[in-house]
C-alpha cells in the first residue's frame, strides 16, 4: 500500500524539495501552504501529478485531512530573517508565532488521530548566539526570549516542547531535525540570509556588501544534501533531535571572495558598518556526529558545485537569461 505524507509549508523552498523527492520515491505526497511565504511556482511542475493532492490552509486553524495519514513533515513557518521582507518573520511576528504554537500542536493532533510518523522541522536558531561551538544537539543554547529575533527562535524552541510532549505523552512516533544554513534552487531571494544577497549582487555585476569586518561564520549546506538527511530521518527510528547542516565553516568575507570567483564578478566586495539584526549569531557550525553514527548521513556537495547548481535559478529570477 502506498503511503501517505501530508508536507505543511509544501511550496516552499525546502517543502517543495521535499515534495519532489517524496514523490519520486513512490509516495503519496498531500500538501498545505497558505502562500505567506511559499511560492506557487515552486510547486507549479507538479500539477497533474496524480499522487500530489494540494490544499491552500493556513496550519495555525484546524486541518482536516480525508483519508488515510502515515508521516506528517511540519515544515510551515515563516524562516526569513530579512527586516526589510514582508514575508520575514520581523513582519510577521504572530504568524511566525502561531506557526510553531497552533500549528505544531493541530499537526500532531493528526499524528496521534492517524498513528502518523511526525516530522518537526526545527533550526539552528534554537541555539541563539551560541557560546558553544560547534552546536552540538546537548547545548541547550543562548537566546534571549523577548528579542526581536524570539518570535522565531521560542516558536521552534516551544515547538520541539511540545513535539516531545506527545512523544512521551501519547507514545507520538517522532522526529526533530535542526535545519542548519541550506541554499538551493527556489530559495527566496530576498530572504535576507548571506547567500541570496551575495550571489544576487556577484550576478548583477555588484560589489558585495559584507557587514562589519566579514569574521562572523557560516556553514552552507546544498538543498540535495539536506532532503537526503531530511529522508533518512523520517524512515529512522531516532525521537531525539538531530542537527542537519555542513559542518565546513567559513567567515562570510571568505565565503563573499567564493561567491565572487564562481560567478566572475570583478566588481569586488565593499566592507559596511555592522548593520546585523538584534542578535544575529556570530559564529553557526553543525556538530553533525549523531547523523553520521545513526543515519550515516554528511553532505556530499561542495560548494563550488552547490553554487554552480544555483545560479541557473537566480539567473531566471533576475531576467539574465
Amino acid at each position: 500500500m502506498t503511503e501517505r505524507i501530508l508536507i505543511t509549508g509544501a511550496a516552499g523552498f525546502l517543502g517543495s524539495h521535499l515534495c519532489d523527492r517524496l514523490l519520486a520515491e513512490g509516495y503519496e505526497v498531500i500538501g498545505l501552504d497558505n502562500f505567506i511565504t511559499g511560492s506557487p511556482e515552486n510547486i507549479a511542475h507538479l500539477a497533474g501529478n496524480e499522487n500530489f493532492f494540494f490544499n491552500k490552509r493556513d496550519v495555525s486553524n484546524y486541518i482536516f485531512v480525508p483519508g488515510r495519514v502515515d508521516a506528517i513533515l511540519h515544515f510551515a513557518s515563516p524562516a526569513s530573517p530579512n527586516p526589510l521582507s514582508p514575508s520575514g518573520y520581523f513582519n510577521l511576528p504572530i504568524q511566525t508565532m502561531k506557526a510553531g504554537a497552533l500549528g505544531t500542536h493541530n499537526c500532531l493532533g493528526i499524528a496521534r488521530a492517524h498513528k502518523a510518523r511526525f516530522m518537526l522541522a526545527s533550526t539552528s536558531e534554537i541555539y541563539g548566539d551560541p557560546t558553544v561551538h560547534p552546536q552540538k544537539e546537548s547545548y541547550t543554547g543562548n537566546v534571549d526570549p523577548i528579542g526581536a529575533r524570539a518570535v522565531y527562535d521560542e516558536a521552534k524552541r516551544f515547538a520541539e516542547a511540545l513535539t516531545m510532549a506527545y512523544h512521551r505523552t501519547h507514545q507520538v512516533d517522532t522526529r526533530i531535525v535542526r535545519i542548519f544554513n541550506t541554499y538551493g534552487p527556489r530559495m527566496d531571494l530576498e530572504d535576507g540570509r548571506a547567500l541570496p544577497n551575495l550571489l544576487k549582487q556577484a550576478l548583477l555585476g555588484q560589489p558585495l556588501t559584507v557587514y562589519g569586518d566579514g569574521s562572523q561564520t557560516r556553514s552552507f549546506c546544498y538543498v540535495d544534501d539536506l532532503v537526503e538527511g531530511i529522508f533518512r530521518l523520517l524512515k529512522a527510528d531516532e525521537h531525539m533531535p538531530i542537527n542537519l547542516g555542513n559542518p565546513k565553516e567559513m567567515t562570510i568575507l571568505q565565503f563573499a571572495e567564493a561567491i565572487n570567483q564562481i560567478a566572475g564578478n570583478r566588481a569586488g566586495i565593499t566592507l559596511v558598518p555592522d548593520a546585523r539584526s538584534e542578535r544575529d549569531p556570530q559564529r553557526r557550525q553543525p556538530d553533525i556526529q549523531r547523523a553520521r553514527d545513526i543515519l550515516g548521513w554528511e553532505p556530499k556537495v561542495d560548494l563550488l558545485l552547490g553554487i554552480q547548481k544555483t545560479i541557473p535559478y537566480f539567473k531566471q529570477k533576475l531576467g539574465l537569461e
